[in-house]
């Protein structure tokens, strides 16, 4: 089972809004890190994903492992929430 998930997007990403409608569309809250709004938070982004782009999802479950989803990428969401 899923804990929590948290997505860093930023305001111009095409992509993050299909991630957050595909998470709504599967009934799952998640927390939105803007990271145009909290640019300090960028570091924790790349040092989860490795990479310097957005939508980075970070999928907790709750024994705490942790699944990093970077981009929209369905098959891996999907396998993450599941």
């Amino acid at each position: 089972m899923v804990k929590n998930i948290t997505i860093f997007t930023t305001n111009t990403c095409a992509y993050c809004v299909m991630v957050k409608k595909y998470l709504g569309s599967k009934n799952m809250t998640y927390e939105e890190v803007n990271l145009d709004d909290q640019p300090e938070r960028q570091a924790e982004a790349f040092k989860l994903s490795g990479a310097l782009t957005v939508p980075v999802t970070l999928i907790t479950k709750d024994d705490d492992t942790q699944d990093v989803v970077v981009g929209y990428n369905l098959s891996k969401l999907a396998s993450a929430i599941a």
